[in-house]
């Protein structure tokens, strides 16, 4: 079967569907980028990347202190470690015993928490463009435990 080669040019009208489609991906697109930006990124002001002076600049001498890992207890519910690699902040995890101080899921990884069989409730976020994840734990134990991190990957 033979095809005209000018049944398969595309006309005005097409062109137009076409251009408007892409249109609305693009406006789609910057909509989601913009619903992916990290709702939570530092915790006390200490930020991925800082070095172990800014840490204990802004948090003060720590519990235990080392050239990989800082601990910090901030009070009976609230305590702090803060990973180095190269004496740069690789991983920053909070615990909140009985959940007390610690933020509410949505403003550290929106909605979707996952609710295991135990009845804990976890949800991790990764943000690619910036290299770095967020989650959320909350234990399922008499009293429970509400676990925050941040981390970088390579």
């Amino acid at each position: 079967m033979r095809t005209s080669i000018n049944n398969s040019r595309i006309g005005i009208p097409e062109l137009v569907y076409l251009l408007i489609a892409a249109l609305v991906l693009l406006i789609l697109g910057s909509v989601v980028a913009k619903g992916q930006q990290p709702l939570y990124r530092e915790y006390r002001g200490i930020r991925l990347g800082m070095t172990a002076t800014e840490v204990r600049t802004k948090l003060g001498e720590p519990g235990f202190k080392s050239d990989e890992q800082d601990f910090y207890v901030f009070s009976a519910n609230e305590t702090a470690q803060i990973v180095y690699n190269a004496q740069k902040v690789v991983t920053i995890s909070t615990d909140y015993t009985g959940g007390i101080g610690a933020p509410e899921h949505k403003s550290v990884v929106g909605d979707g928490l996952l609710t295991r069989p135990d009845g804990s409730v976890f949800r991790m976020v990764m943000y690619d463009s910036e290299r770095f994840w967020v989650s959320y734990n909350k234990s399922a134990a008499m009293v429970p435990t509400v676990t925050i991190t941040i981390g970088a990957f390579k």
